[in-house]
């Protein structure tokens, strides 16, 4: 989060309107209005993720494969599905957030900035709910490294490594771009060790 701040400010000071004085804040204030509302549906996402943890321990102590990955398949899906909402909802409706969040008596350059925000910034929430859906499950079931490596390419490989790349092409876009390119990218790892999780877990035969 460091690195994207120090580049809203720094291209944020280059933009002509967000350039002057008045509006110097806009892009930060936004941005942190976004990064909350994204985390309210991350913790929603880990809840439930969190919850499987003692499942999947016991049925992969007990051997029984089959359970982890019908329990695998439900999470990925309902974390699916709780991304889908999201997304609609700041798609499509991104106004009633930033009202929610006190910005009737902002300026125009405010709402616009704050709605292009919102649309750029989480267009792969559905794909970040899954990667952490992802990493959360193959901790439980002892998959440490995996789990690890996927979260740190995402937060600092992906995380900050868009973040300072992206804005020296597309200037203060580029910040807001940084987030749905590093959400893709690590879909795209997360989507091969998930085939190789279901590959595994369909190798073993449960003892039931």
């Amino acid at each position: 989060m460091a690195a994207i701040n120090n580049m809203l400010c720094k291209y944020g000071a280059m933009d002509p309107v967000f350039g002057q004085p008045e509006y110097a804040q806009i892009p930060m204030a936004v941005v942190g209005i976004v990064v909350k509302f994204f985390q309210i549906v991350i913790s929603i996402v880990v809840g439930m993720a969190a919850g499987c943890i003692p499942i999947v321990g016991y049925n992969i102590g007990a051997n029984l494969k089959d359970r982890v990955k019908k329990l695998f398949t439900m999470l990925l899906i309902s974390e699916a599905a709780v991304g889908a909402v999201s997304f609609i909802w700041v798609e499509f409706f991104p106004g009633t957030i930033i009202n929610l969040f006190g910005a009737a008596n902002e300026s125009t350059y405010y709402t616009e900035f704050a709605i292009k925000a919102f649309r750029i910034y989480l267009i792969f929430i559905v794909l970040a709910c899954i990667n952490k859906a992802a990493f959360i499950f193959l901790q439980a079931m002892g998959k440490a490294g995996a789990s690890t490596m996927l979260s740190m390419v995402r937060e600092i490989v992906f995380g900050v490594g868009f973040a300072l790349i992206l804005p020296v092409f597309f200037g203060l876009d580029g910040v807001l771009y940084s987030m749905p390119v590093s959400d893709f990218l690590t879909a795209v790892l997360s989507a091969i060790v998930i085939f190789l999780t279901y590959r595994e877990l369909s190798s073993h035969p449960s003892k039931e």
